[in-house]
């Protein structure tokens, strides 16, 4: 079987792809510091596989320590790198933070990527490099507007770094530039999970409906859209994690790759705020006390995907729907403390 190092293997999106990989026969390790995940992670990957897996609790901006995982996984044929904070609020409040993160994790991933000769990397970007896109659905020609919050910056910088990397070194890299990942695995095994507060619309909606929180505020009415609220792509995390391992055997395929390829990965539908609302009340038979507030700072007014790239080339296609999400999810919730 072949190697996989995925870092943020306790994470949301890595637990998941973790799943994927192990079905589709690859061996893994993951590498998280446990700051927003949970190793119990790990149990629900073993539910649902059977396998194991290992998790190297290091800080991926500590080099030594990360070439030390890298030297003792030297086999390795890939890496999936989810590793970074990735809270808009939060990166607006702390941008060094973030810049120092996401950049130095990233930079020494490659550069033991480089010792060890692991040639085949994937890395997790986002949609947020489009910044306000000018034309809808964005695809992957898409110029990169201004990025409007630290966080989004950190993903069009390391998107910049991994492509002068490629063009130096025998590395073949991908880019997937995922929308709004939500749902839970079909399981009730794996799910988000973070240490922090969240933030993202999903896990506030079921905590809010859990009495977790008093009210879900709907962050802003007056945007130019069909409802007055922002407009996102929400993605199954299941599916977004089946991207992942197309995308790598993809690299793993074409040996004489020279350009780094990008991917939309979104549903190509774009969902307002309040018609979430509307598919949670609906997929779950109740009602949501929610509130209707200002803007928040670093929000985008619109964005979904145009992903007939990754449909064609990827042979990839979502199948789980936003009401089928917002059961997962809230199903997820109900047997989690968040």
């Amino acid at each position: 079987m072949a190697k996989i190092i995925v870092t943020g293997g306790c994470g949301y999106i890595g637990s998941h792809t973790l799943v994927s990989l192990i079905e589709s026969g690859f061996e893994v390790i993951s590498i998280d510091n446990l700051s927003n995940s949970y190793e119990t992670a790990l149990e629900g990957v073993f539910k649902i596989t059977g396998k194991k897996v290992q998790n190297y609790n290091i800080d991926l901006c500590n080099k030594e320590a990360t070439l030390k995982v890298f030297e003792e996984h030297k086999d390795a044929v890939g890496v999936i790198h989810f590793a970074a904070k990735k809270y808009v609020n939060e990166s607006v409040e702390k941008p060094l933070l973030y810049y120092k993160n996401n950049i130095d994790s990233l930079t020494n991933v490659l550069e033991a990527c480089q010792k060890f000769e692991v040639n085949n990397f994937v890395f997790s970007s986002s949609c947020s490099v489009y910044g306000n896109a000018k034309k809808l659905p964005v695809d992957e020609n898409c110029p990169l507007a201004k990025p409007e919050s630290p966080y989004a910056n950190t993903k069009v910088i390391g998107e910049q770094i991994v492509n002068d990397v490629v063009g130096i070194s025998d590395i073949k890299a991908t880019l997937l530039r995922y929308f709004n990942p939500a749902g839970a695995h079909q399981s009730g095994c794996i799910g988000e999970k973070p240490r922090v507060q969240p933030q993202n619309i999903v896990p506030r909606i079921t905590g809010t409906a859990l009495g977790k929180y008093e009210k879900f505020s709907v962050a802003g009415t007056d945007y130019p859209t069909r409802d007055g609220t922002c407009i996102r792509d929400y993605i199954h995390v299941s599916d977004i994690a089946n991207a992942h391992v197309q995308a790598l055997n993809c690299l793993l395929k074409q040996q004489e790759q020279t350009e780094v390829e990008v991917f939309n990965l979104g549903t190509g539908n774009g969902v307002s705020v309040l018609e979430m609302i509307k598919a949670f009340e609906k997929a779950n038979e109740l009602k949501l006390n929610y509130t209707l507030e200002a803007r928040r700072s670093g929000d985008v007014v619109a964005i979904y995907a145009d992903n007939t790239k990754a449909k064609n080339i990827l042979n990839w296609n979502p199948k789980i729907t936003v009401e089928q999400m917002m059961k997962s999810a809230y199903e997820w919730d109900k047997k989690n403390v968040l």
